[in-house]
């Protein structure tokens, strides 16, 4: 084997090791078997609640392994390539090898990446939350543009995604979607995508073909779980019936089952349309209130320790990255500077380069 290839080979392999070490796989695999014993008892579903919790986490520490041994299983796998390429000298094989290289890669300072997510809450799925700001009909489908690049990314990744809402706007686009990404850390992944996303283009809306302008915005947030706990009275809540609607504004539902929560002493309002009945969106939308009610409560919380810091609640800023299809081709994270040339990949789904830069650069900001 090249001495060269032998030595990424090996570094890779040290990466992987590293990695293993942290995550403790021998406490990993009894927690599995904790989780598992609880699982299959036969009062499980008595508290859903619970049932929930635990079979929620079991799939995440299940997924955990799996994806550690895939690893480990494919950079084995990869000597043994190389050492066949070389026995019968065919360029095709070795080729084929250079490029899985290049792959593991990736992947595996992707899930090193993971261990530098330690926040209280970065173990949880993810309710994300995108809205056209200014610009218009432009705004509104570049919101649409967001929500697909993020569907794409969880698909890439096989991770689950449940749309609860999706509000469209008259002529194009979309107003708002709020959806949860199902999989662990997907909210300490995807944290660093809060903020204004800019977008730079011809519009395909201005018959004169000038270039537009246009921002959304991405909010994330933890998705509760059994153990947190917010009172919400029902005398604080007005609850509203309406069909759901689509593209347009049209109607794609003959009953009144989508729900919308109105939260009388903070004004937040959250609906749900995208569950086949009344009930299921009321349950839906209920959680979603509980996830925005829970961040009001530790952005409060924060704010008080700032105060007493005396740092005045420092912030990321805003405005954090930039996606320029005219007149040229580029998308620039504002905070990392991380940026590509190929903005139909990262729309696509392909956002991991940013994603992994946004988390060390966040960890740098911390220290």
């Amino acid at each position: 084997m090249n001495p060269d290839v032998a030595a990424d080979i090996k570094d890779l392999s040290d990466t992987l090791a590293s990695v293993e070490a942290v995550t403790d796989l021998d406490a990993l695999r009894a927690a599995i078997a904790d989780l598992a014993q609880q699982a299959a008892r036969p009062d499980l579903w008595d508290d859903p609640e619970s049932a929930q919790k635990v079979t929620s986490q079991l799939s995440h520490k299940q997924s955990e392994l799996r994806r550690l041994a895939e690893l480990r299983q494919r950079l084995d796998d990869l000597s043994v390539l190389y050492e066949l390429a070389e026995e019968e000298g065919a360029a095709e094989e070795g080729a084929e090898a250079d490029e899985e290289r290049a792959r593991l890669r990736t992947d595996i300072s992707l899930i090193e990446v993971r261990t530098l997510l330690s926040g209280e809450y970065d173990e949880r799925d993810a309710l994300v939350t995108i809205r056209s700001e200014a610009g218009g009909v432009d705004a509104a489908d570049w919101a649409e543009m967001l929500m697909r690049m993020y569907l794409r990314w969880a698909e890439r990744h096989e991770y689950g995604v449940e749309v609860y809402d999706i509000s469209y706007a008259e002529e194009a686009g979309i107003r708002s979607a709020t959806f949860k990404v199902n999989a662990a850390y997907a909210y300490g992944t995807l944290s660093v995508e809060q903020g204004t996303h800019r977008l730079v283009r011809i519009s395909p809306f201005d018959n004169q073909g000038r270039r537009q302008t246009s921002f959304a915005g991405v909010e994330v947030l933890p998705f509760v779980e059994a153990v947190d706990h917010i009172d919400i009275p029902e005398k604080d809540i007005r609850i509203d019936v309406f069909r759901s609607s689509g593209p347009g504004g049209q109607s794609v539902n003959t009953t009144d089952s989508a729900v919308r929560i109105t939260h009388l002493p903070t004004g937040i309002v959250v609906s749900c349309q995208n569950e086949k009945s009344q009930i299921q969106n009321r349950a839906a939308a209920m959680r979603v209130l509980q996830v925005r009610l829970l961040e009001r409560k530790r952005q409060e919380e924060r704010a008080e320790m700032d105060a007493l810091k005396g740092d005045g609640g420092s912030s990321w800023g805003n405005q954090m990255r930039s996606y320029v299809l005219h007149p040229y081709q580029m998308v620039k994270d504002l905070r990392t500077d991380f940026e590509v040339g190929s903005p139909s990949h990262v729309l696509d789904g392909d956002i991991d380069g940013f994603l992994e830069a946004g988390i060390r650069w966040r960890r740098t900001q911390a220290a």
